[in-house]
């Protein structure tokens, strides 16, 4: 199988790493200035995965997507719309697109796989990758558990076949709009955990979990998504990796964020916040943990909103 993953940072140079070691045909994408591709063509490796010989590095956008018979996305999801119409410049009619990003678009409140098709790309060529794993786990042969869905349910079985492995387990998703949705908000669950280890109350995280979900249940719920989807391997299920790793890049934003410092890698959780918010508030949904976030960045003290969160009216756990 001929596959081409455009984009070549942290995870697309994994999803490069893993396509070759289960047997595909692989080109890996950059754009030519990029530093991410540079690297790996002055190097052939980067931080976190060293390429197989094998693998074919091309900063040619037209040659990538023409070549391939599935084409894998993993780039800054806000820059997807973007990118999309550079690709649909040429050849790609008949592509399979599997979209590896986890995000929400700031400006328009839409999903992913929604900006995929109002670009052009067929609603049953697209599907999304995500769930919990980190490179440096993958790469030393330490295996973990990810969901495959999409809009047509037979792709979802064909792309699990062609890319199942004794390194990933995948499990055929049925809720597209909360695959995205749950995908995307962990990030923001990720930054609040930094937070709080960077306050030295790590056993909040515990809390976090179980309110956390329940916060982006109600919203996937007023999307019209199917709420079990937060405690999934979409949403819940990755972000107990976030919480609890020292890889996760969100969770090291918010620390850092905390204790005045800067973290200099991409947070995807920043911007997806924001957009959330936007979106909970068109759908009536209350997302106080996320509002918090937003808070934050612009400037509130987080021991300030934490005092305000505990002081909301008291509920109880489960409504709507």
């Amino acid at each position: 199988m001929k596959i081409s993953v455009l984009g070549c940072g942290r995870w697309g140079s994994f999803l490069a790493w893993y396509n070759n070691y289960i047997g595909h045909d692989v080109v890996s994408f950059g754009r030519e200035d990029s530093l991410s591709y540079k690297v790996l063509k002055e190097t052939g490796k980067n931080e976190w995965v060293t390429l197989d010989k094998n693998i074919e590095l091309s900063c040619d956008l037209k040659y990538s997507v023409e070549r391939a018979d599935i084409i894998i996305i993993s780039i800054n999801s806000q820059g997807l719309r973007g990118f999309f119409e550079q690709i649909t410049k040429y050849d790609y009619k008949d592509k399979i697109f599997v979209l590896c990003m986890k995000g929400i678009e700031n400006v328009t409140g839409k999903r992913l796989s929604e900006v995929a098709i109002e670009s052009g790309i067929d609603k049953n060529k697209v599907a999304v990758w995500v769930g919990p794993g980190h490179i440096q786990e993958f790469t030393k042969g330490r295996p973990s558990c990810m969901v495959m869905d999409a809009y047509d349910h037979e792709l979802i079985d064909y792309l699990i076949g062609i890319f199942k492995s004794n390194l990933i387990r995948f499990y055929h998703g049925n809720d597209i709009i909360g695959t995205e949705i749950g995908a995307a908000t962990k990030n923001i669950m990720g930054i609040i955990a930094g937070a709080l280890d960077g306050l030295g109350l790590s056993t909040m995280k515990g809390p976090l979990m179980a309110r956390g979900s329940r916060e982006i249940a109600r919203l996937i719920n007023a999307l019209g998504g199917n709420e079990l989807s937060a405690y999934g391997l979409c949403h819940l299920g990755d972000y107990e990796a976030t919480l609890f790793s020292e890889h996760s890049h969100n969770r090291k934003w918010g620390e850092m964020f905390v204790k005045g410092e800067r973290f200099s890698k991409l947070a995807e959780g920043v911007m997806t916040a924001k957009a959330v918010s936007a979106l909970a508030k068109r759908v009536g949904a209350s997302v106080p943990l996320t509002d918090a976030v937003n808070s934050w960045i612009d400037g509130v003290p987080a021991e300030k909103l934490l005092e305000n969160l505990f002081e909301r009216e008291l509920t109880h756990e489960f409504y709507y």
